[in-house]
């Protein structure tokens, strides 16, 4: 693929794919957790803390090490993709609270991401000098995350008309190019994706599995509400891959540490779209269920 891919190509399709998102974000989107106070907070403690953990625990179990293994903590500390939107529509989802988690871990990524990776390097890579997120990083990831994102809001705000029409195109354009960067980093580092495919392919595949479980049973047990629960676990399921093979390949320099994150982008389709038919069935079956109850005589 080249430096130039990398260097240029990559972060303005992810400028895309985050100014698509910011076109379906209003101000409304940060403020309504207020309506959701309770599963924001669970969804986003099982984002930020229990999926590392458990990233954590697969990388050992698996005894992924070196580069990859920090691609691997990478991925999970990125916010989810703007698929899960179409995933937790499908399953039956709150979407409104979809969009919510997006844009607020989106924010807290700026944060969050950089410390994570800061972690993983002295963990995997004994050099925790090596990793040192100076401002400039700092403002990169700032730039990569939430600056098309804002972009797309002040579209959105100036010119609501043009917004609406261009959304479904926009969608689209966005989901092209998701495929566009997944495709070029499994094929610019194709050696090491089959060179280890049997290592991480089983890991990104339980890693998807994992969270889509955790996001949705989680806010289960504590007693949220179906709907709520399915777009927490798709939320929580469907990490933004592209946004974790740009920073790997722009901000930190290291094409081999976005593989990770290329091979999860692929796999992770095959867990949310099982988990997005189930719910969607069990949604019908549990309609048709109650619409046979015979009615009670008054």
């Amino acid at each position: 693929m080249g430096s130039t891919l990398f260097a240029v190509a990559l972060p303005l399709a992810l400028g895309i794919v985050m100014f698509g998102l910011g076109l379906t974000l209003t101000a409304d989107d940060f403020t309504r957790v207020a309506k959701y106070p309770k599963t924001a907070v669970i969804a986003l403690a099982c984002q930020l803390l229990v999926l590392p953990l458990i990233c954590f625990g697969l990388i050992h179990l698996f005894g992924l090490d070196g580069v990859l293994a920090v691609g691997m903590m990478l991925l999970v500390a990125s916010p989810g993709g703007t698929s899960a939107n179409l995933f937790s529509h499908i399953a039956g989802g709150n979407v409104a609270l979809n969009i919510t988690l997006t844009a607020i871990n989106s924010v807290l990524a700026v944060v969050t991401l950089p410390l994570v990776v800061a972690v993983s390097y002295a963990l995997f890579l004994q050099d925790s000098a090596a990793i040192v997120f100076h401002p400039a990083k700092f403002v990169q990831v700032f730039a990569l995350v939430l600056v098309p994102v804002a972009a797309g809001m002040w579209v959105r705000r100036r010119y609501p008309d043009w917004s609406g029409r261009r959304q479904s195109t926009v969608k689209i354009a966005a989901a092209g190019v998701l495929v566009f960067v997944v495709a070029a980093a499994l094929f610019s580092e194709f050696g090491t994706v089959t060179e280890h495919l049997w290592e991480l392919g089983p890991i990104a595949l339980l890693l998807c599995v994992c969270s889509l479980l955790v996001g949705y049973l989680v806010p289960r047990a504590f007693g949220v509400e179906r709907a709520d629960a399915v777009a927490a676990g798709m939320e929580i399921g469907v990490h933004n891959a592209a946004l974790a093979i740009t920073i790997a390949t722009t901000v930190l320099g290291n094409e081999t540490m976005a593989v990770p994150a290329a091979l999860y982008g692929f796999l992770m389709n095959i867990p949310a779209a099982v988990a997005a038919v189930l719910f969607a069935r069990s949604r019908r079956g549990g309609r048709a269920s109650v619409s046979a109850e015979p009615a009670t005589p008054r």
